[in-house]
């Protein structure tokens, strides 16, 4: 596995993974937002894979806790029917990321563990710093 660009990219995404795209766009078009961010990334993920989460976490509740902390920084606005969300740059990276994690770990596929990844390496986003501030049991890469 190559690098590869945003289209070619996603053929190489699992259907769960693919799932947490799309649940990822749903939550951004509930939140009101033009485009994915990567704290939308992060609730397609836990809709998707809860138990992911619940790997690195030490109690039952932290997908719900995760869930109300990043709803605090995803502001709502009116819902607008927005046919073609785009990604946002930073999501845009995440998914990169996710894609370099598969390489470095030899995968030929791109995995929900591989978004989960790709999101914990950008150190700034609210997405981010959630997951490393929730407890959990052992330290994240």
């Amino acid at each position: 596995m190559t690098a590869h660009t945003m289209d070619t990219m996603f053929e190489l995404f699992t259907e769960a993974a693919r799932r947490a795209v799309f649940f990822a766009r749903y939550e951004a078009s509930q939140h009101g937002s033009s485009a994915i961010e990567a704290e939308h990334l992060l609730l397609g993920v836990l809709k998707e894979d809860r138990n992911l989460i619940k790997r690195f976490s030490e109690t039952t509740s932290s997908v719900e806790l995760i869930r109300i902390e990043m709803e605090k920084h995803l502001a709502v606005q009116p819902r607008v029917s927005v046919v073609d969300l785009r990604m946002s740059e930073c999501c845009k990276r995440v998914l990169t990321h996710a894609s370099n994690e598969a390489l470095v770990l030899n995968h030929t596929y791109v995995g929900v563990e591989h978004l989960l990844l790709g999101i914990l390496r950008e150190d700034e986003i609210p997405a981010s710093r959630i997951l490393r501030e929730s407890p959990h049991p052992t330290a994240l890469p």
